[in-house]
């Protein structure tokens, strides 16, 4: 049984990106950016993985310095190395390589002690897609209220 805390979510991902799967990798990290990420110090929003020589790195994601820390003052925004399988990071090379798609981290959570990060594949949406996302939720909420007022 593992237990899964949401430690930070991308909400901004669903909206701007059609996710096409999801892969759940580790990140390598020092103590006080754990501690600061346990605390929910961590900023997914502008996020986005890339795959240089091999390695997937986690670029542009903002990491709070641990305010108790007195050793580490790195750099919050500091790239950091996403800890996947070898035919995993194939595998997502040549899908972004070909066609054209991103990854991004939708959310970071704790499992079984460990933080980990969910990334997605995923491809962007055009502004048309997105109004016609919105209007379709707008649809489902009116109907949903509607159907509630006959229940009574």
């Amino acid at each position: 049984m593992s237990e899964e805390r949401v430690l930070a979510t991308n909400r901004q991902a669903y909206h701007n990106y059609e996710i096409l799967e999801t892969y759940e990798c580790g990140i390598a990290l020092t103590g006080g950016e754990v501690k600061s990420i346990r605390e929910g110090g961590i900023n997914l929003k502008e996020g986005y993985a890339v795959i240089r020589q091999g390695e997937a790195w986690l670029v542009n994601t903002h990491i709070s310095p641990y305010r108790y820390s007195r050793w580490e003052r790195d750099n919050p925004r500091r790239d950091r190395k996403l800890l996947l399988h070898k035919w995993e990071i194939r595998r997502l090379a040549g899908k972004v390589r070909e066609k054209g798609l991103t990854l991004i981290p939708t959310r970071c959570y704790l499992k079984n002690g460990k933080i980990k990060l969910e990334l997605a594949l995923a491809k962007g949406k055009k502004l048309h897609d997105k109004r016609e996302a919105l209007m379709r939720k707008t649809v489902e909420r009116e109907t949903e209220a509607l159907l509630k007022g006959r229940r009574r």
